[in-house]
């Protein structure tokens, strides 16, 4: 997984007072848990651009008094009005230690259940993923070619040894539902032209007597 790089500066205090003269300059105040010890900083509001706003999940590399520290965002809070971000909590990570992150899921191909008019519902766009900071993919694929009207692809069906799924097994991760305008299916196409082809051959059999 891609990392972006937040420079900061330690917080000497961590008072309302501090905090807001923080916000009114243009910084967001920051937390680093699960280390040795908690870290306080400070950075640039457009530093979080391309972190926070995106699709995509990046881990971060925190630079603070020419240290460098791994983690990821566990909490972030928005102003309710501007969404001016107000407040940052971040994870420390270590390479040994498993952690939860919300991976996005991407799709692939052209459905043929779409194709024959089904509606596509792509219900869960991110998953709860534990794993080990190394193991975590960009994003979790899933190519919806061989879906057909009334398929879907659950959780069972993208297990991976390195990740661990927090949602249960048959969790419908995208499926292809019914719609009004859905054609049938070939097999459906198939078995209609034969029972016509029947139905004539009784016509001209009955005519012939």
């Amino acid at each position: 997984m891609k990392s972006i790089t937040i420079k900061g500066s330690q917080r000497e205090s961590v008072g309302k007072k501090a905090t807001k003269a923080l916000r009114n300059a243009g910084q967001v105040p920051c937390v680093i848990y699960g280390g040795d010890k908690t870290v306080h900083f400070s950075a640039e509001e457009k530093a979080f651009k391309n972190l926070v706003f995106t699709p995509n999940v990046y881990t971060a590399v925190i630079e603070v008094e020419g240290k460098k520290i791994d983690a990821i965002i566990q909490d972030i809070q928005f102003h309710p009005v501007t969404d001016k971000i107000l407040h940052i909590d971040f994870y420390q990570l270590f390479a040994g230690k498993p952690v939860t992150m919300s991976i996005p899921v991407k799709l692939s191909g052209s459905s043929k259940g779409v194709l024959d008019g089904g509606r596509m519902l792509f219900t869960n766009r991110k998953l709860n993923v534990r794993a080990l900071p190394k193991d975590f993919p960009d994003f979790i694929g899933i190519d919806i070619s061989p879906l057909k009207i009334g398929d879907n692809v659950s959780i069972g069906d993208i297990l991976d040894e390195k990740l661990t799924f927090l949602h249960p097994e048959n969790m419908a991760v995208v499926r292809v539902a019914m719609a009004r305008t859905a054609v049938a299916t070939d097999e459906e196409e198939t078995e209609e032209g034969a029972e016509g082809e029947a139905g004539e051959g009784a016509t001209e059999e009955k005519a012939a007597e």
